[in-house]
């Protein structure tokens, strides 16, 4: 069974990021070790500065993001954005991101996960405005595919389809908080599939404890 099981998730792995052709995608920097945040202010440049300050507003005494502050800050955001269509961030969408994300298992986001999340998220939102071509506040199934490979995921027709199924609605359209979703959890599994190919040829072999890991990120 365990190895019907590796079988399976390796060939989805290698099915779903070869779709995306892997060699096109060049995620952000990842997020760095968490280090005490005395000597990570140390080390940090006048912007890192600058954002960690924000960030001790946003996150409160404990200095993490939880999947409900995480909803209350992107929904804030996106509130004052009137051009941007969106029935806002789920909590389950929020946990979700929190999850894939979520390096050291805390169940919330430090300081240098949540810069990433950020960082991508106000690139995505250009793209998407970008894309947004008739000003509706959504993406429509013809510009959808130019986005995704705009943010660095060029998909097949095959799971192009695949992913609208699932983040469009019955006109093939994609809102906002669907076309972020979908993108934190493309970057995720991407990110997984680069760690764990180690000699860099396209394909993965797991053990079954990286089997329990990537089910995770598929299953999130």
């Amino acid at each position: 069974m365990t190895f019907l099981l590796k079988k399976m998730v390796s060939g989805l792995i290698d099915y779903a990021v070869s779709n995306i052709d892997s060699s096109q995608f060049v995620p952000s920097e990842p997020p760095p070790p968490q280090m005490h945040q005395t000597h990570a202010a140390l080390n940090e440049s006048a912007e890192e500065k600058q954002f960690r300050r924000v960030f001790e507003q946003l996150a409160g005494e404990d200095m993490e993001v939880s999947p409900n502050e995480l909803m209350g800050i992107l929904n804030k955001i996106i509130g004052k954005h009137s051009d941007l269509k969106t029935d806002g961030f789920s909590l389950e969408s929020c946990r979700s991101m929190v999850a894939v994300m979520d390096g050291d298992s805390s169940g919330k986001l430090g300081f240098h996960e949540f810069k990433y999340l950020w960082n991508n998220i106000k690139r995505w939102q250009g793209i998407y405005k970008t894309y947004d071509a008739d000003r509706s506040g959504t993406i429509d199934a013809n510009e959808l595919p130019k986005a995704f490979r705009a943010a660095g995921f060029p998909l097949t027709d095959q799971l192009f389809q695949m992913i609208a199924r699932r983040y469009s609605d019955e006109n093939g359209n994609m809102d906002f908080d669907n076309y972020i979703g979908c993108l934190v959890r493309l970057d995720a599994m991407c990110r997984a599939f680069k760690t764990l190919d180690k000699d860099n040829n396209g394909t993965v072999n797991v053990n079954i404890q990286e089997v329990k890991n990537v089910v995770f990120i598929i299953r999130k």
